[in-house]
């Protein structure tokens, strides 16, 4: 059941990137409504697979599985920058296409 945590964090951090790609496509099609819904549901899908990454590593600390930790941490570590730093801009540029597109 633990090992779930991670596939949820992969399907999660997929959809945090997916919404705002989505969000720029629909603009092509001058379809402004809902844009900032589908971005605060990218922005919450990153932190949730955040958060499942920080309750697997919980986990293998409360089963003392050091070697496990000392294994991944570093991949945990860099992979969830990536997948921050990703959502992040990919939202920024989201806001930079729309604003001012919905005041009209």
């Amino acid at each position: 059941m633990i090992g779930l945590l991670n596939l949820g964090s992969l399907v999660l951090g997929l959809i945090a990137w997916i919404l705002p790609v989505v969000n720029l496509m629909r603009y092509k099609k001058h379809d402004y409504r809902n844009w900032v819904t589908l971005a605060i549901m990218s922005i919450s899908a990153c932190a949730i697979s955040l958060c499942f990454q920080i309750f697997y590593n919980y986990h293998l600390v409360k089963i003392a599985d050091w070697s496990a930790l000392m294994d991944i941490t570093d991949n945990v570590a860099f992979v969830a920058a990536v997948l921050l730093v990703v959502t992040i801009i990919l939202n920024a540029i989201t806001l930079l296409v729309y604003h001012g597109r919905t005041a009209k």
